[in-house]
Formats: structure tokens, sequence, C-alpha cells
């Protein structure tokens, strides 16, 4: 009776803090809702399976329409076919929750071309919620008015690092980065949405211990484009860590999504407004006037918000 007693406890807090979660949510919700996560493949291990679930329930209380998965939803040597079980360990099974049977639009991290890049996309035919059309490609989504562009780019082959090893990731040199920043810089010159967001995997800037390589390629071939377009946000991950980094000359807010799995230790850097190690998952809603990034931990905290205005 006593051990039965405690499970009713246990069972009545837990509902009182998920209502309590809700109660705080539903004022975040716009027109247009949807989520950022990455780097999320650990087969359910650290805090992968309770990120999930938070994303579930905040799902319930918020009309979240889909995800933007940024990249490093396998790790860690990819997936070699549409069969590879780790469709099933790293991601049906892991992001069960009702709510979250909604569209996956996903691009690849550097540990997905360690793999077949090619069973990424072709999943897309297997799944039904996931989409991989091509290595980079664009949406606009529209609801209630309110319109937001969004490019899903392939920063690996832009990375000299991985495109000349070919032994560690085969497939990143077989891609034309010059072809895809063209086509970015048409897409964008032609942009008429009231937000226009760039979604890639890796960091532009950013406080990482990884080669400095990366930022510096992306910062010569990528970021001159996003600064031309004054596009509203550039958002990423591979680094597993919140940051938020603003830089002089332009108006673009820079965003390191942190991972859903796995985080690391972060110091800010010259134009850090913030920046943590919590693991977790973002929030992005939108109106005419407004443009929100919530930064959500674990426990389904809003531990920073970036916002743009009109």
């Amino acid at each position: 009776m006593k051990r039965l007693s405690t499970l009713l406890l246990l069972a009545l807090v837990a509902l009182a803090a998920a209502a309590q979660n809700a109660a705080a949510w539903k004022p975040l919700e716009k027109p247009l809702n949807f989520y950022l996560a990455n780097d999320l493949g650990r087969n359910g291990y650290y805090d992968q399976k309770t990120v999930a679930a938070t994303m579930g329930r905040m799902a319930e209380a918020i009309d979240v329409e889909f995800v933007l998965a940024a990249g490093d939803v396998h790790h860690f040597e990819g997936v070699r076919s549409t069969q590879d079980p780790l469709w099933m360990t790293n991601y049906e099974l892991i992001y069960s929750h009702p709510d979250l049977m909604m569209p996956w639009y996903a691009i690849m991290g550097n540990h997905e071309y360690r793999g077949s890049t090619q069973a990424v996309l072709d999943y897309t035919h297997v799944s039904g919620r996931w989409n991989a059309p091509a290595l980079y490609y664009t949406r606009v989504e529209e609801n209630d008015g309110v319109s937001v562009r969004i490019l899903m780019l392939d920063t690996s082959p832009m990375i000299d690092k991985y495109r000349e090893d070919t032994e560690k990731y085969p497939d990143a040199c077989k891609s034309d980065y010059r072809r895809e920043l063209a086509w970015a810089d048409s897409v964008l010159t032609s942009a008429k949405e009231d937000w226009v967001i760039v979604v890639g995997h890796h960091p532009i800037y950013a406080d990482t211990d990884k080669s400095e390589s990366e930022r510096r390629d992306l910062q010569q071939r990528l970021d001159p484009i996003l600064r031309k377009h004054k596009v509203d946000m550039y958002l990423c991950g591979h680094i597993h860590n919140f940051q938020h980094i603003r830089k002089p000359g332009t108006d673009i807010d820079y965003v390191v999504n942190t991972s859903g799995s796995l985080a690391r230790e972060v110091k800010p850097i010259d134009g850090t407004q913030f920046c943590s190690s919590a693991t977790g998952y973002s929030l992005i809603t939108a109106d005419k006037g407004e443009l929100c990034l919530h930064l959500i931990d674990r426990d389904g905290r809003v531990l920073y918000t970036v916002k743009r205005t009109k």
C-alpha cells in the first residue's frame, strides 16, 4: 500500500509539472511555430530521450508544425542504407510522441558524411515524416498571413577539411559547393517573405575547439552572401551548446543550437550575447511583426530568446 501511495504521489507531481509547463509554453505560440533540433543520434543515451519527451509535451501545448533537423541525427559513422538499424535507435523509437509525427526537414551533418548521404535522402521515401529532398533546398512556410523563407544548406562540402578527406568523408568532394552558393544567392535575391532564415550544420562564428579552418571557410564563402541579402538568422549546430552571436557590420543573428543528446562546455567570445552548455532544442515562432527563437533546455525551460521585430 505504501509503495502504491508513493507511485500515486509521483504521478500527481509529474502531472502538476506538466500542467505548469503547458501554462508557461502556451504564451510563446504565434501563427507559425516550429522546432530546430540537431546533434541527436546517441541511440537514446545521455539526454536524448529526455529532450525528445520534452519536445513532445511542448508540441501538445503549442501548435508546432514541423522540425528543422540541422544535421548529425546519426552519430558516429552515419547510416549505410535506409534499412540501417540506426534509423530506429537514433530516430523512430526516440521521437515517438504522437505530436512529433510531423514533417522533419533534414540536412546533412559531418557525421552523415561519414556514411551514405544517399541513404539519408532515400529515407524520405521510407518514412512518413522524414523529408530530405536534396542535399540543399528551400521552403516557404505560411500561416495566418505570416511567411518564412527557410534555406536548408549543405555546409560540409563548403569546408576544405571535409572535402579533402576522401577516406573519412567520401561523399563530401562529390558536391560542387560553388554551385550551391550561387543557388543560395539566387534564392535570396528573389526572397520576398516576411522573415528569412538560413540553416546549416556548421557555425560561421562560435566558441569551439574544433578546427578554426571550419569557421574561416564559411566566413569567406557563405557569410558574404548572408550579409549581402541581410538574412534574419543563420542557425546551425555541430558545437553541442547554445550560442547567440552578433558581429559588427551586420544585423544577422548567428545562433548555434545545442545538442539534443550530449552537450559540451562553452565560453563567450567576441560578439557573444548568450551561451549555455545545456542540452535541448529551439522553438521558433513568427508573426508579421516578430520572429522569436527560444532556446529550450532538456526540462522545457526557456533559457534565452533571440527576438527580431519589424
